[in-house]
């Protein structure tokens, strides 16, 4: 493949998009609970942000129907996947309703908590910056828990992948 250079504009979104996807990054569903039940959103806009205090961002895009759930949320959950839930990582992907009860338990808070995830940040809003056609969510983590005994689901290039750290 050959290298592409580009100077950014409306006309060449793809590319940007393609450029970024250089990017391998892990693969999020953030969750919170609307009026509706239970919302879900699949993020790989994922970071942490903060040890002291402890905060970590993700990005929504405003154009999602979802988007006003997740502004608003004053609580919600980021939970890192692992390579055993492409499943619910797609299904999530074409439908924020779209978890099954067997899915996810109720925070003592009310926010519902996926299963089986690599790791799970508890958090409460901290702040919202504009982001251009994103929003950046910072959220305070008020409780953190992970699993080191599996893989992670990863994504590079558009594509989903299995990351199997070498040693």
């Amino acid at each position: 493949m050959a290298v592409k250079n580009f100077v950014p504009n409306g006309d060449n979104t793809r590319l940007l998009r393609d450029a970024y996807g250089r990017f391998a990054t892990g693969v999020t569903i953030v969750t919170t609970m609307t009026e509706r039940g239970p919302i879900a959103i699949t993020a790989n806009s994922f970071s942490s942000l903060s040890l002291d205090p402890p905060l970590v961002l993700w990005a929504p895009d405003r154009k999602s129907r979802r988007f006003v759930h997740f502004e608003a949320a004053q609580r919600f959950a980021i939970h890192v996947l692992a390579d055993t839930q492409r499943e619910i990582c797609w299904r999530i992907a074409k439908d924020g309703f779209g978890l099954s009860d067997s899915d996810f338990v109720m925070s003592d808070v009310g926010v519902p908590l996926l299963t089986d995830c690599l790791a799970c940040f508890h958090c409460e809003q901290h702040s919202v910056f504009d982001g251009g056609d994103h929003a950046i969510v910072v959220g305070e983590v008020k409780h953190a828990s992970f699993d080191d005994s599996r893989h992670a689901l990863g994504f590079f290039g558009g594509q989903m992948g299995t990351f199997v750290p070498q040693s």
